[in-house]
Parts: structure tokens; C-alpha cells; sequence
């Protein structure tokens, strides 16, 4: 690994920067991404040739140094005794933000023991772009890209059906239609966008309910990321209020207004609001 020296380096500056890069569109780095990697002794990217495309458009002369997950751990010693001889040092991945599921935690995990400084230089990201135009919940869980052994796909997905949240994910396009029956069978009654070169020219968003799904019969090409919605949950108004459910309410009844105390006790309960409503508005004419 060959380092092209850089001269008044400040200290407060020395140390790892994990640099977010755009996700499609290239106007979308921030002004603090390309001065951090404008002052880089030398950038660690995934792939040179998708980086170089990036660092000629805003004129970043740093030196390119591969580091993928096929060499990250070949090159980690070199790049640590870098860093501690005083160099700074920029991580990007070639779309989005280093290390989230993209080469990076291992260099993150050996600079946390070797208390060397580290950081974060926020900006795009697929995940947080998808969820923000689902209107899913924003409470949600991120899987990274599906595993490709089928059983551990099926346990995965048995697994987060029985989880409230939102769920998001990557996957390749050219696998999409393989999952399609493990969606349905797995999320029924829920719904799904598949979200498709984000901030690109041809960017697309597909909202379906995971019930209607079928296969896709055009051609999509890249990666998706793909927002499943939050697991509703159906009122029973057939249930009627437990005697303890009904003790609170008369205790809180002279205490709170009927909105709240419907809030309070339908939070963790299957009881409609209608029905809790109801009887408290009958408790409080009793009065």
C-alpha cells in the first residue's frame, strides 16, 4: 500500500473519517463530505473505479485505496499503523454510509482499540430515504441484505412477522421474485414498497399489499430496498372489559377526561376505544 505524503496535517484533525456518499445522485454530498475527503491523506473505498467517478466530479485528488470485504482484514495493520503515524484517513463505501451493511466494521472495531479517533460524517442513506416515504411506522427494524441460504431466509422472516415493526432490507433485483411467496405467506395483511434506484434518473417506488403481490414481470435491475409496514393490530369488539380494567376506570374517571383514560387502557389492550369509551362515559353519568 503506497501513501502519497500530505503536509499541516492539524492533530485535532489525525484519525478515521467514515464519509457518507450519495446513493444515486451525486448533488446530494454534503459540502463537509468533500472537504473531509478533500483533506484525506487517502480514501478507502469499495470498488476505484465507481469512487473515481465521484472524487472527478468535485475534484478530490486523495489517493484511492481498495478495501473491500475480500481484502479488509489483508490490509487492517497497515492502514492502523497509518492512522497512528498521523494520517488521515477517509472510509466510503460506494453508495451510502461505510460499515451499514458495507466493508468497515472491523477497521471501526480495531480503532476503538487502538483509541484512535473516529468520525462519523453523516448524508445519504437508502434505509432512512425509503422509510421517510413509505408512511410506515418510524419505528423500525433493519436487516441488511437477505442471506442467501433459503432456511436461514424463512427463519429470518418467521422470526420478524411476529415483530411490530416496520422492516426494511436490501436485496438484489434478480432475487425479488424468488421471495415473493415467503412475503405473502409471512407478512399477510401488511403493506410493502419496493424501492428502486433511489434518487436516480429511473428512481421508481412500487407500493403494493403484500396480500396482492405477484411476480415481477419486468426486468429490475440493481438493488432495492424494500419497507415492509408495521404489524396492525385488529381491536377486539367482541371482548368485553376485565373487572380490573373496569376498577380503574372508576378510580380515574373524576381524575382524568374520557379520551385519556380510553388511551390509558386500550394501550395494551385488545378492547376497541369505542367500547372502553362507552363504558366510561356510562360511569361518568352514574356520578
Amino acid at each position: 500500500m503506497v501513501i502519497k505524503s500530505q503536509s499541516q496535517i492539524k492533530d485535532n484533525e489525525i484519525g478515521l473519517y467514515l464519509v457518507s456518499t450519495p446513493i444515486g445522485n451525486l448533488k446530494d454530498i454534503t459540502l463537509r463530505a468533500i472537504e473531509t475527503l478533500k483533506k484525506s491523506s487517502f480514501i478507502l473505498c469499495e470498488d476505484t473505479r465507481v469512487s473515481k467517478i465521484l472524487l472527478d466530479k468535485y475534484q478530490i485528488k486523495s489517493q484511492l485505496i481498495s478495501n473491500h470485504k475480500f481484502n479488509e482484514s489483508k490490509n487492517l495493520n497497515k492502514i492502523i499503523d497509518h492512522l497512528k503515524s498521523g494520517k488521515i484517513i477517509s472510509l466510503i463505501s460506494d453508495a451510502g454510509t461505510p460499515s451499514i451493511s458495507d466493508p468497515g466494521a472491523i477497521l471501526v472495531n480495531e480503532c476503538v482499540r487502538n483509541n484512535i479517533k473516529i468520525t462519523p460524517i453523516p448524508g445519504p442513506s437508502a434505509v432512512a430515504t425509503a422509510v421517510s416515504i413509505s408512511g410506515f411506522s418510524e419505528k423500525f427494524i433493519f436487516l441488511g441484505f437477505l442471506p442467501e441460504k433459503k432456511k436461514t431466509l424463512l427463519n429470518i422472516f418467521d422470526k420478524i412477522s411476529k415483530f411490530d415493526e416496520t422492516c426494511v432490507f436490501f436485496i438484489s433485483a434478480k432475487k425479488v421474485n424468488k421471495i415473493i411467496p415467503d412475503l405473502k405467506k409471512n407478512f399477510t395483511g401488511r403493506k410493502i414498497i419496493f424501492c428502486r434506484e433511489i434518487s436516480k434518473i429511473y428512481e421508481e417506488f412500487i407500493r403494493k399489499n403484500v396480500d396482492d403481490l405477484e411476480i415481477f414481470d419486468k426486468d429490475l435491475k440493481g438493488e432495492l430496498t424494500i419497507v415492509i409496514s408495521e404489524k396492525k393490530i385488529r381491536k377486539n369488539n367482541s371482548q368485553e372489559l376485565s373487572e380490573s380494567d373496569m376498577n380503574i376506570i372508576r378510580k380515574l374517571i373524576n381524575k382524568l377526561t374520557v379520551k385519556e383514560i380510553t388511551d390509558i387502557i386500550s394501550h395494551n389492550n385488545e378492547i376497541s376505544k369505542k367500547k372502553i369509551y362507552d363504558y366510561c362515559l356510562k360511569i361518568k353519568n352514574e356520578i
